[in-house]
């Protein structure tokens, strides 16, 4: 189902102003939304994970769908908050798969490969999670641009519209980050 972005945050909007019937309409869209959030984190994943796409939006479609609390504001809220989420179950699914592994050594790497994918792991996605929670320590909105990039796959205009700044804010928090990040990647002990 084709939709643009305006016709998903009317939605939200038509939602949150108690309009029920509208959700019938919004889960396609939603789920649409989560698809391709999937499919982009996928990617990411090394060849042999056992996680699947498909799993993977409905454990986040799950998770999103527990938090009645949640007021969606428009299409970049739900964006921000499914990239968060799906990010959380991958990590939980990496560290469990850690878990298994416990001992075995993993080679260093820096964050420019990682971002080109070209040849993901469960270890280094750990690594950038653990780093990306000292960032958020020094700057939550580098952090939370980070997540959107990396993570959820979104543009540097999504990104702006997820966080409410310009895109050349997001463009200059991105770079800052990388570097901030590339340092502490290849600090001694970064990747156990």
């Amino acid at each position: 189902m084709d939709s643009s972005p305006g016709d998903v945050t009317k939605l939200f909007i038509e939602l949150r102003a108690g309009d029920r019937d509208v959700e019938a309409k919004l889960i396609p869209l939603v789920y649409d939304e989560l698809r391709r959030l999937a499919a982009h984190y996928m990617r990411q994943e090394r060849p042999d994970h056992t996680l699947q796409p498909t799993a993977l939006v409905h454990e986040a479609y799950l998770r999103l769908t527990a938090q009645p609390e949640i007021r969606w504001e428009d299409r970049a809220h739900f964006l921000g908050v499914a990239a968060r989420l799906m990010r959380q179950v991958l990590m939980e699914h990496a560290r469990a798969h850690g878990a298994q592994k416990r001992g075995a050594s993993a080679p260093r790497f820096s964050l420019d490969e990682a971002i080109d994918f070209s040849s993901p792991r469960s270890t280094e996605l750990i690594a950038i999670d653990d780093a990306l929670k000292g960032l958020e320590q020094l700057s939550p909105r580098q952090s939370r641009v980070v997540e959107l990039r990396f993570f959820g796959g979104l543009s540097n205009e999504e990104t702006a519209e997820v966080l409410g700044t310009s895109t050349r804010t997001v463009k200059r928090d991105w770079m800052v980050a990388k570097a901030w990040l590339h340092a502490e990647l290849m600090k001694p002990g970064s990747v156990e």
